[in-house]
């Protein structure tokens, strides 16, 4: 069976359901038992058309849901419309649905906490861990988005900056998570690009571009972590830097600067420095200032203090660091990173291993147990 190829046909299958008069919530229960269903089904009797047999079969789903729930027995008129089985439209619905789930009637952060469930195909446990909060908080947050969009008819879609943020939280799953979706997440944001003119659109896709231009140097042979300053840089797509850069350049010029911009603006410093000793680290500092200014977010200063430490020293990250709530996600591995530049080997060591207790990421959780093993090598020596 082909998850990846049901995962992407997913999102279209739900679009069409929605299109065809069914609420949010029933649609996406209804493709859930097709792809079920498919996963019986297909490999002893593969059809030929892959998503006009999803289709056709969460169709029907539907309409059965629908006739046994007294309450909506006004649906039974749509059997006659139930679609023959046969070739479903090649329309990619992907970005016009998340458009759609940004609804008006949603909270920014409901819409996008939706969007990612029902259309990204993330967890409620990846959510939870990128807004920071509880599982059980997200859960109930995704099922209050559910119920008000319920019944709703999605024909207003949300805004532009609601969808650049599912994207956004789409595109680091995919970079750093359990599923592989940051390529998707680029090429809907290439979508949108073309679609619309608009600096931040520009800045992001700029910044996924660079970021995922590292990508293949992120891990060792074995499967490690490799922090950014340790990665070959010969192994970085110096295609994908030079559009980003570009795009971003153009963005900027704009004079509109947004966060995805002042994002791109960093790692483009970063991707554009020969080695890691000469990255321009006073220039990063100042753009996690604009950053900070924009956003206001405690992880953007956790990662600006590490910049100060690279800028100014490490006492002086360390003081920025102390101005943070402990409790941040990366608090302890920052601290640690910072101790072990200011020279207390046993502070770090300790932090180091603290903050691998934490991380949920496992590649992160395994680098972190080996930064603390090393030092603690060091100081028994």
């Amino acid at each position: 069976m082909d998850e990846v190829l049901l995962r992407s046909l997913t999102p279209g299958v739900l679009a069409v359901l929605v299109r065809r008069g069914a609420d949010f919530a029933a649609a996406e229960d209804a493709v859930q038992d097709a792809l079920v269903e498919a996963v019986r089904v297909w490999p002893d009797d593969p059809p030929r058309d892959a998503k006009g047999w999803l289709v056709t079969v969460a169709w029907r789903k539907f309409l059965d849901a629908a006739r046994a729930d007294s309450a909506r027995r006004r649906r039974e008129d749509l059997v006659d419309e139930e679609p023959a089985p046969g070739p479903a439209p090649s329309v990619d619905d992907t970005l016009q649905l998340y458009f759609l789930c940004a609804h008006p009637s949603l909270t920014p952060s409901s819409a996008v906490a939706l969007t990612l469930r029902a259309v990204g195909g993330l967890t409620t446990r990846q959510i939870a861990q990128a807004y920071l909060v509880p599982e059980a908080t997200m859960a109930q947050r995704i099922s209050r988005a559910k119920r008000t969009v319920s019944g709703v008819r999605l024909d207003r879609p949300g805004d532009v900056a609601t969808v650049l943020r599912v994207l956004y939280l789409v595109f680091n799953e995919g970079y750093s998570g359990d599923v592989d979706l940051a390529a998707e997440a680029i090429r809907l944001t290439r979508q949108l690009a073309a679609a619309i003119d608009h600096p931040e659109v520009a800045g992001l896709l700029a910044l996924m571009l660079l970021h995922h231009a590292r990508r293949a140097a992120r891990t060792a042979p074995d499967g490690s972590l490799v922090p950014l300053a340790q990665q070959d840089r010969e192994r970085w797509d110096t295609e994908a830097i030079a559009e980003g850069i570009g795009m971003l350049q153009a963005a900027l010029a704009r004079d509109r600067l947004g966060e995805f911009q002042a994002q791109a603006a960093i790692a483009a410093l970063h991707a554009d420095a020969p080695t890691a000793e000469e990255t321009d680290w006073v220039q990063i500092v100042e753009w996690y200032d604009e950053l900070t200014r924009l956003t206001d977010s405690p992880v953007v200063r956790l990662n600006r203090a590490v910049a100060v430490g690279e800028a100014d020293g490490p006492r002086a990250g360390l003081a920025a660091l102390a101005e943070l709530d402990a409790a941040l996600p990366r608090y302890a591995a920052v601290s640690a990173y910072l101790h072990e530049r200011a020279g207390d080997l046993a502070t770090a060591a300790r932090l180091y291993a603290e903050a691998a207790k934490k991380a949920n990421d496992v590649l992160e959780r395994d680098h972190l147990t080996r930064q603390a093993a090393r030092l603690n090598t060091r100081l028994r020596h």
